[in-house]
This record gives C-alpha cells, sequence and structure tokens, in this order.
C-alpha cells in the first residue's frame, strides 16, 4: 500500500537527505554541538538527579504482540563460584540477560524501519540483513548528551494520563513549550509525557499499549522546525495507536527515522520528573542518554539520566 499523500508531503517538506553529506550516520543527532552540550549543563542548576529507565525484567511492556519482542529475562550463570577451587577463596557470581533491544527503554536506530525500500538518507534498505545493519546501527549515535525540555503534555491539557489514543500536535508542544517558559533550540532533546505509565504501573500491559496517545503526524513539521535532535515519549508505540489514518501505518516512525533522520526513543519513565517540573518551574535540563552500542544493532537499549 502506498502512502498517503499529505504524508508524502510531509516527507518531501522535512527530509534532512544530504544535509549532512552523503555518509551521514547520525541524522538529527548532528545538531548536538558545542552549545547544546554547553546549554544542557548549564540547565543542571540544582543537582536534582532523575533516573528515567523503566524496569528490566519479565513484568515489563511487551505483550507477545511483536513476535520476539521479549521482555528481558535474567539468569544466573555462576553463583559464588570458587576461581580456585577453594570456596575461601576468591569467588564470583555472573549473570545473563536475554531481551528484545526494544523490549524496554531504548532508541531506536535509524536502520530500525524503512519504506520503498530506503532507510535515512537514501540508504538501501537491503544493508539490514540477518547480520544486523551494515549502516545506520546503533553504534553510530555516539555520545547523546545535550539540553533536554520536557514537554508534558497531559500536563497541559489538565490530566494525570490520557485514557484515549491522543494524537500530540505541533499545537500541543507550543502549548507545552508555554507551559515551561522554554524555547527551543537547536540541538534540544524533546521529552514528551503523556502519563501512559500511569497504565504500565496497574500491571495493565494491554491498557498500556491500545490504544495509546503519542505523537501524530502534525507534530513532525513542528520537529523538524524546531531543530529537535531527538525525541522521545512515555509510551510503548512511540506514536498515536491506532493510527489517525488507517492507510498509514505508524507514519511518524517513517518521517522520523526516514526522512528527517531523527532519533526516538520510546518506554521513558517521565512521571518523577514531571512531578518535580511542575512543583519547581523549571522544565530544562542536562540529558546523558547514550544508548549501548551495540554493533549493527536497529535498537539500542538506554538507562537515560536526567539533572535539573
Amino acid at each position: 500500500m502506498a502512502l498517503p499523500d499529505h504524508i508524502k508531503q510531509i516527507a518531501a517538506r522535512v527530509s534532512n537527505a544530504g544535509r549532512w553529506g552523503s555518509d551521514d550516520q547520525r541524522g538529527t543527532l548532528n545538531l548536538i554541538d558545542t552549545a547544546a552540550v554547553l546549554r544542557g549543563v548549564a540547565a543542571a542548576r540544582q543537582g536534582k538527579v532523575f533516573a528515567l529507565a523503566i524496569p528490566f525484567d519479565e513484568d515489563g511492556p511487551q505483550t507477545g504482540a511483536i513476535p520476539g519482542r521479549e521482555n528481558p529475562r535474567r539468569t544466573m550463570l555462576s553463583v559464588n563460584a570458587p576461581y580456585t577451587g577453594d570456596p575461601a577463596d576468591f569467588c564470583a557470581s555472573d549473570d545473563a540477560v536475554t531481551m528484545g533491544v526494544q523490549a524496554a527503554t531504548h532508541w531506536d536506530a535509524l536502520a530500525h524501519v524503512s519504506y520503498e525500500g530506503r532507510l535515512y538518507n537514501g540508504v538501501d534498505a537491503s544493508v539490514v540483513d540477518e547480520r544486523g545493519a551494515a549502516r545506520l546501527g546503533i553504534e553510530n549515535f555516539g555520545p547523546v548528551v545535550s539540553r533536554a525540555i520536557l514537554a508534558d503534555v497531559a500536563r497541559v491539557h489538565g490530566v494525570d494520563h490520557f485514557d484515549d489514543g491522543h494524537p500530540v500536535t505541533g499545537d500541543d508542544l507550543d502549548k507545552a513549550m508555554e507551559l515551561a517558559g522554554v524555547t527551543v533550540e537547536p540541538g534540544d532533546v524533546l521529552l514528551v509525557r503523556t502519563g501512559q505509565m500511569h497504565f504500565l504501573r496497574a500491571g495493565d500491559r494491554e491498557r498500556f499499549a491500545n490504544p495509546s496517545p503519542g505523537l501524530s503526524a502534525r507534530s513532525v513539521e513542528w520537529l523538524h522546525d524546531h531543530d529537535v535532535a531527538a525525541v522521545a515519549t512515555d509510551t510503548l508505540v512511540f506514536e498515536v495507536w491506532p493510527p489517525e489514518d488507517p492507510a498509514a501505518l505508524l507514519p511518524v516512525h517513517l518521517l522520523d527515522l526516514v526522512d528527517m533522520g531523527m532519533p526516538q526513543g520510546q518506554l521513558w519513565d517521565l512521571d518523577e520528573l514531571a512531578a518535580d517540573c511542575a512543583a519547581d518551574g523549571q522544565y530544562d535540563m542536562l540529558l546523558c542518554a547514550t544508548p549501548l552500542p551495540l554493533t549493527r544493532s536497529v535498537g539500542g537499549p538506554v538507562a537515560p539520566t536526567a539533572v535539573k
């Protein structure tokens, strides 16, 4: 099924193909320059630290709807094993984790999705095969350290969380920035809170996933026009689900990752941070969110840290 014309028009409008050269593999992360990093450092004014990852365990958000994307499963490899054979000497315990790289808090790599046979920057989608991504893998992200701004869309609408599939638009993001009292600058990272973690904490995985609020195609031009470096949400799907247009499956993924080259994060826990921002009025912060550099991977687990 071909993409609807209105999605193709947005794609042409926001395309960053060639903007940073024909060999570029980082997309809008190139917008994180020295000024953006120092802006983030300057935002760490109070010394408050927030962990933004959900627990990596079997009680995670995956329902089995996506085959193979399993919640993290940890097993012990050894328990107090004596390396010399004498339990009075050096003993060690090791464990292992099996999981989908996008099962918990993560970034999507630019190799994650394609359409019309291409990935970001015109790269042929065939660079992803059974060995992984020969180009545009998560290891190309490099350090992700910049200023982040919380867009508390739920609070803008006067709710703790949405009970429906609310589509987050550019107007919503404008109102969230008015609430934050912050002007987005090139290289900033946007953290979009919908309050969806409410359902995950309640153990309601199905309700967490469907319906789900999230970014809509009507937010993409806003992100492009503000030169946002990356965007993360507190949802499973990232974008509004079910789709606004049945003829366009996950169009925000396509526009963000393929056309703009914009990394997108999912399953970030923003509730504690949001409560603190509402209490003290500071919505900007230093963000450190470098994914695990898994070679040739199409996604990367991350444990983001925000410092206010």
